[in-house]
């Protein structure tokens, strides 16, 4: 099995491959809170992949394939029932663009966090996804180069998870 791993400050590995990565400028957190710009320690599953297929081709992966449409956002609106959940736009609830002028969510990788029981509050949106300029920090998420991450996703299987370390 194929896990990807967190294991320091801008380092993951997928067996013996070794990637750059930025994570959440609030750091690697124990007791995530949404707003909190911490990256979630634990084990989590993948749950599926979006792109933008107007600007890149689809990913290669076994993982579900999802393409981004404009219409597409993720709910982070702690008192909305959709919390953490895929939304269609218009929304009124507090949301996430997943279809950006920039390209930061050109790919998305979903991780399984807060979803297979939500509790509001306890953090959304936590991605795999393009890097900014530098490896800047992320919201909580961990963000690589969009090769990298192609080539991450190439190696992830079904039963491949997200391992976190403190």
């Amino acid at each position: 099995m194929s896990d990807l791993i967190f294991f320091e400050k801008n380092k993951c590995k997928i067996n013996n491959d070794i990637y750059t990565c930025a994570y959440g400028k609030g750091g690697i957190v124990m007791d995530k809170v949404e707003g909190d710009g911490g990256t979630p320690i634990g084990t989590f599953p993948f749950r599926q992949v979006f792109y933008r297929p107007d600007r890149i081709p689809i990913p290669k992966t076994i993982l579900p394939v999802i393409p981004l449409t404009p219409e597409m956002g993720w709910c982070d609106d702690v008192a909305d029932p959709m919390y953490n959940q895929l939304v269609a736009l218009p929304y009124t609830g507090r949301h996430e663009l997943l279809w950006r002028d920039d390209h930061v969510y050109d790919v998305i990788l979903v991780v399984g966090y807060n979803d297979d029981q939500i509790i509001p509050g306890k953090g959304s949106a936590i991605f795999i996804h393009v890097m900014r300029e530098n490896y800047q920090p992320t919201q909580g998420c961990l963000a690589f180069s969009i090769p990298d991450l192609c080539e991450i996703l190439s190696k992830l299987s079904l039963t491949s998870k997200l391992i976190v370390c403190g």
